[in-house]
């Protein structure tokens, strides 16, 4: 991997924790302090953590140009695809025998569970920086 290349994906995973803050945050504030539903409450923080993070992989991660409307297009989709990947991959995961390991770590217990939505956060991540760098922000 070039340096480049690596400099972008350190960009892209940083964007990445900022959305996770910027979701969890405004589920925290819709549903603890407006009194929102838990449901309505969430879908309002992933929608704030996607255009969040649509705006900043646009400007800061890729320097794309061109239609933003195509891209927010691409993007949704490359996230809803991505998604159906990283909860199959969850899902496969979960019907092997690592499902049934029990990790007791220092502060921590991890669920064979828990390790298949580490294993399938990891391929979100993959996948959506690729399709991402391919699709919706590729240059033309």
């Amino acid at each position: 991997m070039k340096t480049t290349e690596l400099l972008r994906f350190i960009r892209y995973c940083i964007v990445g924790v900022i959305n996770t803050a910027i979701t969890l945050g405004v589920i925290f504030i819709c549903h603890s302090l407006l009194d929102m539903g838990e449901y309505i409450s969430n879908v309002i923080g992933y929608v704030a953590g996607l255009i969040n993070s649509f705006l900043w992989n646009r400007a800061w991660v890729f320097r794309a140009k061109g239609s933003r409307s195509r891209q927010a297009l691409r993007f949704a989709l490359g996230f809803a695809i991505c998604y159906a990947v990283q909860l199959a991959a969850v899902f496969a995961i979960g019907h092997t025998p690592l499902s049934t390991i029990v990790l007791h770590l220092p502060l921590i217990t991890l669920t064979g569970y828990a390790i298949a939505t580490l294993i399938g956060n990891i391929i979100y991540t993959l996948c959506n920086y690729l399709y991402n760098k391919h699709i919706t922000f590729r240059s033309t």
